[in-house]
């Protein structure tokens, strides 16, 4: 089981503060995991921004970051302050 979490104005736009999916071999990163949402096409095209930023376990990646069974994914946009 993969389970993804959304924060900031990712889970305001999605209306949900995450999901649990399946373990699918076919999903070998993170980037095919964020693909099979945005391809659900209306609100899920937020996480297509260039400035998203991921993290695997609580630890910061790149979408190229490997996935395996059980862990925990978050997507999050990038912080900007003033």
């Amino acid at each position: 089981m993969i389970c993804v979490q959304f924060f900031a104005r990712y889970r305001e736009a999605l209306g949900s503060d995450g999901e649990r999916f399946d373990w699918d071999p076919s999903l070998t990163c993170l980037d095919d995991l964020r693909q099979r949402l945005l391809a659900r096409g209306g609100v899920w095209e937020v996480l297509g921004e260039q400035n998203l930023m991921c993290a695997r376990n609580q630890e910061l990646c790149g979408l190229d970051e490997p996935l395996v069974d059980g862990d925990e994914v978050a997507f999050f946009p990038t912080v900007t302050g003033g």
